[in-house]
């Protein structure tokens, strides 16, 4: 059977520790690497992530066109297991000619991320679980703290998800204002999304599988992934990122 929660009821059972980690020192990116599609670990193509104003930006504002370059900035100084990671995102700016379509204010959180080290130089994507931040188009429902599935499967109400993207329950988010979002995650076994307070996603029972699967991870099919690195995503439309911390539990 699965379970849904309240936001302050998942709180309460999560066992006590008040100690969070400031990922962001809000001045630069010491901590964080960059990898970019088609560049070596450590190639910031074009100043593509930069800290501007107390914020990590993705910003194409050297790019003339996308050219594929989808990019993910790792926090690198700890592989994270049962943790609380919340931070504030936004969109802002106009999308990149000749990005995907699709990728119009589209972004992402990568949990359980695989090790940029092992990343191929081109990879579109690493092996993770990613909490999809999208915001509306002023044109119907465009839900976020969707999940998305790069190399890995996830169950949903105890049925493996058969989609790459699974949407939420979240309200739309039209006007570019920042969001805040938190993600409680328990290894391998269960993970919420949490948009504003509001619980708008549950999954479970990650695994090495689906789509997008590297050539150097094709052995490790099935395997749970049960821990990993976090990364910010840059796909193609300008966002920010602030107040990125992480509560660990136990």
């Amino acid at each position: 059977m699965i379970l849904t929660y309240s936001y302050f009821f998942i709180l309460f059972i999560i066992n006590t520790n008040n100690n969070w980690i400031e990922l962001f020192n809000g001045k630069d990116l010491e901590g964080w690497e960059v990898k970019i599609n088609g560049y070596e670990l450590g190639k910031n193509h074009k100043h593509t992530f930069k800290v501007k104003d107390g914020v990590i930006q993705v910003s194409y504002q050297n790019y003339r066109k996308f050219g594929g370059k989808f990019g993910h900035l790792f926090y690198t100084k700890k592989k994270f297991k049962n943790y609380i990671l919340r931070l504030d995102y936004r969109f802002f700016g106009n999308h990149l000619k000749g990005a995907p379509e699709w990728s119009i204010k589209n972004s992402g959180v990568m949990l359980h991320s695989q090790d940029p080290k092992i990343m191929l130089k081109k990879q579109d994507f690493p092996v993770s679980v990613e909490a999809q931040l999208l915001g509306g188009l002023n044109a119907g429902k465009r839900s976020t703290g969707n999940v998305c599935t790069p190399g890995i499967d996830v169950d949903i109400k105890g049925f493996k998800a058969i989609n790459h993207c699974v949407n939420s329950t979240s309200k739309t988010y039209n006007n570019d204002d920042w969001i805040n979002i938190e993600l409680i995650v328990y290894s391998d076994s269960l993970i919420h999304h949490v948009i504003e307070t509001d619980t708008i996603l549950t999954y479970t029972n990650l695994r090495i599988g689906g789509e997008f699967i590297p050539k150097n991870y094709l052995d490790k099919l099935g395997e749970n992934l049960e821990s990993g690195f976090i990364s910010l995503q840059s796909e193609g439309h300008p966002i920010e990122f602030k107040n990125i911390k992480i509560r660990e539990i136990f």
